[in-house]
């Protein structure tokens, strides 16, 4: 199995909380920065998904925080699909610093909306497999 996709990001002074630590909702920024990202490295554009009629959905996210991240921290946040059939799929997720601690693992279900029915689309993957210029990024 290949290592999964992943982004580096610096943790800003602004995305901190009075504590000093990154504030629990960029958490979930960072994730979504990672999964955008790999949509991108994959060859899929927000506009190739509108062209399509689909837009990805977040369902459900649990975050485990395991240490916290402090202002100029650097950390990679790894983004991997996991696919089970049916309307959803799972995203598995690691944030970690440099120096290889972990500071959070985040767990995501998601989906593909059809725009204009405003319902769930069966199968994502087959659209993520069309729109990709590399669908191995998704584990397909």
């Amino acid at each position: 199995m290949s290592e999964p996709f992943s982004v580096r990001v610096t943790v800003r002074g602004y995305e901190t909380d009075v504590q000093g630590h990154v504030n629990q909702s960029v958490y979930i920024n960072y994730a979504e920065h990672a999964r955008w990202s790999l949509l991108q490295a994959a060859g899929i554009s927000q506009t190739g998904l509108i062209s399509k009629g689909v837009g990805p959905v977040a369902l459900e996210t649990t975050i485990r925080y395991k240490r916290e991240l402090l202002a100029g921290d650097e950390v990679d946040v790894t983004c991997a699909f996991e696919w089970s059939g049916g309307k959803t799929f799972r995203i598995q997720q690691i944030m970690r610093k440099a120096d290889g601690t972990v500071a959070a693992e985040l767990t995501a279900v998601g989906g593909l909306l059809d725009l204009k029915e405003r319902r769930m689309v069966a199968n994502p993957q087959d659209y993520f497999k069309e729109l990709a210029t590399d669908p191995s990024l998704f584990g397909l």
